[in-house]
């Protein structure tokens, strides 16, 4: 999968190309911006005149088994929210996040993204060090750049009102009513 089918919506985007910058510099080591910040940006370009860029925090995921504390997200955010004031961080480490959904411990960042509500959410990005972003999507980015909402196969299997639940309350369909949700 290459990382050119994102990089115009996020690299072009100054704001998002500092966010990137910021989680490589202060953030967890080898975390990843997901979420909103890539759905977001990718669908609201779908419109003319472009959609408004709202995002309620900016999702930040990384894998560390060591250290599964509470406080070290927290630091991370506070780090974070010095280096970017007025942008919302919320910081999650995927080695600990099996134990909200009540699955076994997920080997991978990727196995823990595979387990997000969407498909088309489940996707991260970051900066390597030669400023060349790197994807993870364990589902590919058709859904993405289809504008296609899809439940994963994990909250399918888990409880599949999680994804109808999440797609009411956020408002996708009235934000975005191109997108073709899929059952």
């Amino acid at each position: 999968m290459s990382a050119d089918a994102l990089a115009p919506y996020i690299l072009a985007d100054d704001s998002a190309r500092q966010a990137l910058e910021v989680v490589r510099s202060v953030g967890p080591f080898g975390a990843y911006i997901a979420a909103g910040f890539i759905r977001n940006r990718v669908w609201n370009s779908f419109y003319k005149p472009k959609r408004a860029h709202v995002i309620a925090d900016t999702d930040v995921a990384y894998f560390d088994r060591n250290d599964l504390s509470l406080a070290t997200e927290q630091g991370f955010e506070q780090a974070l929210e010095r280096e970017c004031a007025g942008q919302e961080w919320q910081v999650r480490n995927q080695a600990r996040m099996h134990e909200k959904a009540g699955d076994p411990p997920y080997p991978s960042i990727s196995e823990a993204l595979a387990h997000w509500p969407e498909t088309a959410t489940a996707v991260a990005v970051r900066l390597n060090a030669d400023d060349r972003l790197e994807i993870l999507a364990p589902f590919g980015l058709d859904d993405l750049l289809a504008h296609r909402l899809r439940p994963t196969p994990a909250i399918i299997r888990r409880d599949r009102t999680i994804f109808d639940v999440r797609v009411v309350q956020k408002g996708w369909l009235e934000r975005w009513p191109n997108d073709e949700l899929v059952n």
